[in-house]
């Protein structure tokens, strides 16, 4: 490391440091604050994302080389805005004071006792690059929600997002409130090694432990969605061309760069050709064109690009077929649009990269199971996944997949909407994350549940002779608390 990169680090840590100190004593100095401030601060979040609309799409495309307007409207822009309001209407509910029952006789004595939602304190969201809008702003409007401060650290692979993201935070915020730190891994090392009072990331398994060991070092609780291999289970009930569609706009929206995208599919023996018509005629329904079709994103860099170049010529040198489903037979090498067309791959094996990674693109295994039993070993025989999806109206099977297997969530008849459920807690476990936002669960992540006691003037201990010296009545008083 060269002398001005290792100043640079220093100077970005310092920097971090800093304003880590500036707004925990802002937050401190402030409190209580009232339900009106974070209310107020919400509204500021909305107006940030509803006035900068379009220049927040035009900046992902830039980033992206091609990127659906409407696409970034929907899973980005408007998806924040919808959260933030959700946010902002049940703050009043969320926060208030939960009372608690006491054992006998506590309560009958004048006890009272209560659970109080307290902000944390000041909250680091590190967002990736695939929803560089919805996946910085959407954290935080539950992190606000809660009370608290927030320091943001987005993608260095979006820098037109990033830079667009730190000039509208500076322009709606006081630094003392959301402040946006950027750079590359340097500063994303230094960042998740801060002494935050939570931490928020969103991005890849590998990266996760990395940050969660960081964490650690400060005994930092971490909120982590960190993908992995959703399956989609077909069952022999289900409506292919629907399942086909479904699965083909879960697969192929921001080219499948998704950390919930349908990551393989199990399906009957019997049905494997129609599942894969069904695929086919999705993308001709879908997208007729493909390579300069603008409602299909490109691969965000060259090192992605290549990545699944070579996922799918390890699979075809490993023996499984590689089928490209490419509607108008367009020439993807001519131009560097990083372009990538729906590949599924038949017959794979567990020492393909396809089936040992997450696949992040338009690559698409399809396995096939004999009986339901094999489809659900398959699943619960590797890491437990972000996302689970099945298809198909024979609800004993449903509820067979769903009471024999354990995800992050589920989607049922279609892949991915579950995260689109605002009420719903949205989250991982195990490999594929821990912790949640989304729903009053999100807000309880970040917040701290303080219990509150409050004594009576009673003497309480003295009336039930527990306190010393012990004589016969306190051993009364026990022996009757201890019966069945």
């Amino acid at each position: 490391m060269s002398q001005d990169t290792q100043s640079k680090n220093q100077e970005d840590t310092q920097w971090l440091n800093q304003m880590l100190d500036r707004q925990r004593k802002a937050f401190n100095a402030a409190r209580p604050e009232q339900l009106s401030v974070r209310q107020d601060r919400l509204d500021r979040l909305i107006a940030l994302l509803a006035e900068n609309d379009k220049a927040l799409c035009e900046a992902m495309n830039e980033d992206y080389g091609n990127r659906s307007e409407v696409q970034s409207m929907l899973t980005d822009v408007m998806s924040a805005i919808n959260f933030a309001k959700y946010c902002k209407s049940n703050v009043k509910d969320w926060s208030a004071p939960s009372r608690r029952s006491l054992q006998f006789p506590l309560g009958l004595m004048g006890a009272k006792g209560e659970v109080r939602f307290e902000p944390k304190g000041v909250v680091g969201i590190i967002s990736p690059w695939n929803f560089p809008v919805n996946l910085a702003f959407g954290p935080l409007a539950q992190v606000l929600a809660a009370g608290n401060r927030a320091m943001i650290k987005p993608s260095e692979f979006t820098p037109v997002t990033s830079n667009l993201i730190t000039e509208l935070v500076a322009h709606n915020f006081a630094p003392e409130e959301v402040n946006v730190a950027t750079g590359g891994v340097e500063v994303a090392k230094a960042f998740s090694a801060l002494p935050f009072d939570h931490l928020v990331f969103t991005g890849s398994t590998e990266t996760g432990r990395k940050v969660m060991q960081a964490a650690a070092k400060n005994l930092v609780p971490v909120t982590l969605e960190l993908g992995g291999k959703s399956p989609t289970i077909i069952g022999r009930s289900a409506d292919l061309e629907r399942a086909g569609s479904r699965i083909v706009t879960g697969k192929t929206m921001n080219a499948g760069q998704i950390c919930l995208a349908p990551d393989y599919l199990l399906v009957p023996e019997e049905m494997e050709d129609g599942v894969i018509a069904a695929l086919e005629l999705g993308v001709m329904d879908q997208y007729p064109t493909l390579r300069d079709n603008p409602d299909y994103a490109n691969i965000i860099n060259d090192e992605q690009f290549e990545r699944l170049r070579n996922m799918v010529a390890d699979a075809r040198d490993k023996g499984a077929q590689v089928i490209e489903v490419n509607p108008a037979d367009e020439d993807f090498a001519k131009g560097n649009q990083r372009k990538m067309p729906l590949t599924i791959i038949r017959n794979p094996t567990d020492g393909m990269q396809a089936m040992q990674q997450e696949i992040f693109g338009p690559v698409l295994p399809v396995i096939t199971y004999g009986k339901i039993d094999e489809a659900i070993d398959f699943v619960n025989d590797r890491d437990r996944p972000l996302g689970l999806y099945y298809f198909g109206d024979n609800s004993s099977e449903r509820d067979k997949v769903l009471g024999n297997t354990i995800s992050g969530g589920v989607t049922v008849n279609d892949v991915i909407f579950h995260v689109s459920a605002e009420d719903m807690p949205f989250g991982g476990i195990g490999p594929s994350g821990m912790g949640c936002y989304h729903g009053i669960e999100g807000f309880k992540e970040f917040s701290h549940a303080r219990s509150v006691y409050t004594q009576p003037k009673l003497d309480v201990a003295g009336l039930g002779g527990l306190k010393p010296p012990y004589g016969e009545r306190a051993r009364k008083v026990l022996h009757f608390m201890a019966r069945k």
